[in-house]
């Protein structure tokens, strides 16, 4: 060891604060947790057979090239069909757009910071977001504003009026980043009103902005929600998708779709960072789009998804205390759910792990602090019998904290 400890630059650190989920994991190492922290798919949902099927073909038959470097921005055939795919899925991908692929839709959400995002930059963000977002965004240094949501999404009215007071005192405007369906952590699906309107404000403010889209795929009741992609007219959007919900996180396959001019950029920097994505994993997902393996797993997690966001609806409404209130997602992975007045989440969370169960502490969400009473809670990796268990014992802890009693918890 140096005699001297040597300090990382000044963007490690600040990026470098513990992520919540990542002490979760080290509380719940080793124990029988029932776990609402993390946003893994359920694993009965992996096409495990087919893929094995696939993998074996595409190394037989086309070994030479799936198992050799590619193109940075991807191997050509995998996203010419990810381009048809998306767009029969409702996603425009325009001839002028270029799609780049990643490994995982976090390292587009990396790219795409590094390539947009100075010092002192205003990025709008929802409040709240997702934290692993967030921590991207820090390592840049920007200026990050929060813009809340509610039950129809970003409060674009709010949004507007921060974009207008801003531009006003000189700052840079740069980015809006949302998710505007199934959002992570709420749940909440951003209205129709209100996408044209967040377009609008970003082509006053010559705003780009960044659709992350992972959850999209598992909206349980119709949504009048048509894509921000697909709605722009003025080449400001780029898309980010991910294959990890929709089929297998192990591929680790995400895509950034966008305008040349802004995804050429991003094609530059990810050379630097790992050249390409795994061409094989590209090779599986592209015969796993063409033989329709994608939208059969889509199908079966959406059932499954559902009848587990249901039992935990049921569930918080049989064991949570009163004053509590949560969101009612029409898709995705989470509840974000909101205890009595005066319970701290993250001061509660050892507790609650002592007593077999975990969940993510809300505050982390929230960019501009706030959110102390606030969790998140995934439904899609626990069972139907663990989230009713994990939530009655979790009721039952809240319930202590908040001086209340509830019958059954």
């Amino acid at each position: 060891m140096p005699s001297t400890p040597i300090t990382p630059s000044r963007r490690v650190g600040s990026a470098a604060s513990s992520s919540d989920i990542r002490e979760i994991l080290k509380l719940t190492e080793g124990r029988s947790i029932i776990s609402f922290a993390g946003g893994l798919p359920d694993p009965a949902t992996f096409p495990k057979e087919e893929l094995a099927e696939i993998a074996r073909e595409v190394i037989e038959e086309h070994g030479e090239s799936a198992l050799q470097y590619s193109p940075a921005p991807g191997v050509t055939p995998f996203r010419e069909a990810l381009a048809g795919f998306l767009n029969s899925h409702g996603v425009r991908v325009a001839e002028e757009d270029e799609i780049v692929v990643t490994t995982g839709s976090q390292e587009a959400l990396y790219l795409a910071a590094f390539t947009l995002v100075d010092e002192g930059d205003v990025v709008f963000v929802e409040s709240p977001t997702y934290l692993a977002a967030l921590n991207v965004f820090k390592l840049f240094r920007p200026r990050l504003v929060a813009v809340p949501i509610d039950e129809e999404g970003m409060r674009t009215d709010v949004l507007e009026e921060k974009a207008k007071r801003l531009a006003s005192e000189g700052y840079r405007l740069k980015m809006i980043y949302t998710i505007p369906t199934c959002q992570n952590p709420s749940g909440t699906t951003m209205s129709r009103e209100r996408r044209k309107h967040l377009l609008e404000v970003a082509e006053k403010y010559n705003l780009v902005v960044l659709e992350d889209d992972p959850y999209s795929f598992f909206s349980f009741e119709p949504v009048d929600a048509e894509h921000l992609k697909t709605m722009d007219r003025s080449g400001r959007v780029i898309y980010l998708g991910t294959f990890s919900k929709i089929l297998s996180p192990g591929l680790r396959i995400g895509y950034a779709v966008g305008p040349e001019s802004l995804v050429s950029h991003l094609v530059q920097v990810r050379q630097l960072v790992d050249l390409h994505s795994s061409t094989l994993s590209q090779y599986i997902a592209m015969e796993a789009i063409r033989r329709g393996v994608v939208d059969r797993t889509v199908e079966r997690a959406r059932r499954i998804y559902r009848e587990k966001r249901d039992a935990m609806l049921e569930a918080m409404e049989e064991y949570f205390p009163e004053g509590s209130r949560w969101t009612r997602p029409a898709g995705g992975l989470f509840i974000f759910a909101y205890a009595p007045a005066g319970v701290d989440t993250r001061a509660m969370l050892p507790e609650a792990v002592k007593r077999g169960v975990a969940y993510v502490p809300g505050s982390s969400f929230f960019v501009d602090g706030g959110g102390a009473n606030t969790m998140r809670l995934n439904f899609s990796y626990p069972s139907v019998e663990q989230i009713r268990e994990g939530i009655k014992r979790l009721g039952r802890l809240l319930s202590e904290k908040a001086g209340q009693s509830r019958p059954g918890a």
